[in-house]
């Protein structure tokens, strides 16, 4: 797998990193963090968690600034603002803990937060309560200093966001554009931690430009795809993702126990 000093030197490991960036590129072109979330997990079975992370971010800010550019006369800046500062602060736990919580501990936490959200989106479905929501700054604080900190542990800060983002009921463009201005702003802010910790090795950095190019086609393919997607179409396709999330964080976090 290291041959040569690279990452993914054999056939199938590049493949599965080739699989990772498409997911990554996807999702920050609009298609929901999920997708970021499951690339994580699935480059995570062939190369260790943190050094799967470390790989991705550098990605993940190029596609950002992409996905920033592309949803740029949609941002609604009010809610940034609004959850921004708390989102900075659960980076900051995330550092902090680095060394202190488990992997297997962080994904049981996130996971059962979106369980919880969906439990609540399907019992207003049953209701017929879809009546959007109040923009609210203590809910928006709680929910992005858990997004920021699940952002900072393992590139899943998308269930803790979409749990106060998608009540708002805002369209898909601009729930889109917000969530993505949001996430460039947190993993700008993960740099330096992640620089501490010894996460830009020479490895990765390589492996990351390797991939970075089909990561960005894939961004561009995730905003034309959102652009089309009515908002009928896109709330259930993101709950559904975000579900199958939940469903994958629980089961590593009880496995790694």
């Amino acid at each position: 797998m290291f041959r040569d000093g690279f990452i993914f030197s054999d056939p199938s490991t590049l493949a599965v990193a080739i699989l990772v960036a498409v997911l990554v590129g996807l999702s920050k072109g609009g298609l929901g963090g999920a997708m970021a979330i499951l690339g994580v997990a699935i480059l995570s079975l062939i190369i260790p968690p943190v050094q799967a992370a470390g790989i991705l971010l550098p990605i993940l800010l190029v596609m950002d600034f992409i996905g920033c550019w592309i949803w740029r006369k949609h941002w609604d800046l009010g809610m940034v603002w609004l959850m921004l500062p708390a989102g900075l602060f659960g980076v900051l736990v995330g550092w902090a803990l680095a060394t202190v919580i488990s992997d297997a501990v962080v994904r049981l936490i996130i996971g059962t937060i979106a369980v919880v959200y969906l439990a609540t989106y399907l019992r207003s479905l049953v209701s017929a309560n879809m009546t959007p929501r109040a923009p609210n700054r203590l809910r928006g604080a709680f929910w992005g200093m858990l997004s920021g900190y699940g952002s900072f542990v393992a590139h899943a800060g998308g269930p803790a966001y979409q749990i106060y983002a998608m009540p708002l009921r805002a369209t898909p463009a601009v729930y889109t554009a917000t969530s993505t201005l949001f996430f460039t702003l947190i993993n700008i802010a993960k740099s330096a931690p992640y620089a501490a910790l010894g996460q830009f090795s020479t490895a990765n950095l390589t492996a990351a430009a390797v991939l970075m190019p089909v990561a960005g086609v894939a961004t561009f393919l995730g905003a034309w795809l959102v652009k089309r997607i009515p908002m009928g179409v896109f709330y259930p396709f993101m709950h559904l993702m975000l579900g199958l999330v939940a469903a994958k964080l629980i089961w590593d976090g009880i496995l790694g126990l």
